[in-house]
């Protein structure tokens, strides 16, 4: 905790999955701070998607605590978990997961509509990510790189504490991920979030503000040149 009592957005402590035998994360350990943005890498297969999909609650760990902005997941029940989870996560997938049938606007606004939150900020945040005027189009007028604009500004709307974003650039062409990670830094820092992103591409990784390495053995500073 900070000085000021500011809680950490995030804390894994001695983290535990492991599917069958195979055991994917022993004893973890992770502290994110407040509005600190981290990239993590790692081989296939190590962990990476598995630790966002925990913090996220789209999986259960098998022992270990983790904490979202201080508050204990485990001394909550299933309806107190997914509440605090919508209020006070983001997620940005690989696949964008943008719904055909709504409007750009309509999608922007869904953590918007369920946080019960003032619906203008996703025409705010569409302009942010520069589709201001768009928001009436629908998703399959757009290309990938729109939809993954879209989908950040989705994950941004309801001001979250704390973005997981998984391979958010895996599906785009260089040029076009290089826009989306400037826009991406530029939001995370302007709305005061705290961020994981989970990628494997180093140029990705580089406009996080430290880069981690996931192992066998847990998180650690990746050395420069580190195998992805």
């Amino acid at each position: 905790m900070k000085r000021d009592g500011t809680p950490p957005a995030l804390e894994c402590r001695g983290l535990h999955k492991r599917y069958g035998e195979r055991i994917v994360l022993s004893s973890l350990d992770f502290t994110l701070a407040p509005g600190e943005y981290v990239a993590v890498m790692g081989e296939s297969g190590v962990g990476k998607s598995t630790l966002l999909n925990l913090i996220a609650g789209l999986d259960h760990a098998d022992g270990g605590e983790l904490l979202i902005d201080g508050v204990a997941m485990s001394g909550l029940d299933d309806d107190a978990a997914t509440l605090l989870r919508r209020q006070k996560l983001g997620f940005i997938f690989q696949a964008f997961h943008i719904l055909p049938h709504l409007t750009l606007e309509q999608n922007v606004a869904l953590p918007l509509l369920l946080n019960r939150l003032p619906l203008a900020r996703a025409a705010e945040l569409l302009a942010a990510v520069g589709l201001g005027g768009r928001g009436a189009d629908f998703p399959r007028q757009l290309s990938g790189g729109e939809l993954q604009r879209v989908a950040m500004a989705r994950a941004l709307a309801h001001r979250p504490r704390l973005l997981l974003a998984d391979e958010p650039t895996g599906n785009l062409d260089p040029d076009t991920a290089h826009d989306v990670l400037r826009l991406l830094r530029e939001e995370i820092k302007a709305s005061g979030a705290s961020a994981i992103m989970v990628t494997h591409s180093h140029a990705a990784a580089a406009s996080a503000d430290r880069v981690l390495l996931l192992t066998r053995d847990g998180l650690h500073p990746a050395a420069a040149g580190a195998a992805a």
